[in-house]
């Protein structure tokens, strides 16, 4: 596995997956179409708000200080629902 280094912190990577997550076409609804598989699925605003930022490749912390500015939650909040998300990207293989 690669590592690259975000800023705010670093997300372990897999070059492959971080590709396919660059190449995911995101509408401001949330759906997510993966043109190389076919692969479609919903987000929430929340997990929106995350894809996006890591698509600009943000690290961890600079992910929970979106959330924290966009949404009315704690920091400690924030950084659950990223870890949750990142742990769900990686099962799905997006990272």
């Amino acid at each position: 596995m690669d590592m690259e280094t975000r800023s705010g912190g670093s997300i372990p990577m897999r070059s492959g997956p971080m590709q396919r997550l660059r190449r995911l076409a995101l509408n401001p609804d949330g759906f997510a179409f993966d043109p190389t598989t076919g692969e479609s699925f919903t987000v929430n605003p929340t997990g929106l708000v995350l894809l996006e930022g890591l698509r600009e490749e943000d690290g961890t912390e600079a992910l929970v200080a979106r959330l924290v500015e966009r949404f009315d939650v704690s920091t400690e909040e924030a950084s659950r629902d990223v870890d949750d998300f990142l742990e769900h990207l990686r099962t799905i293989r997006l990272l």
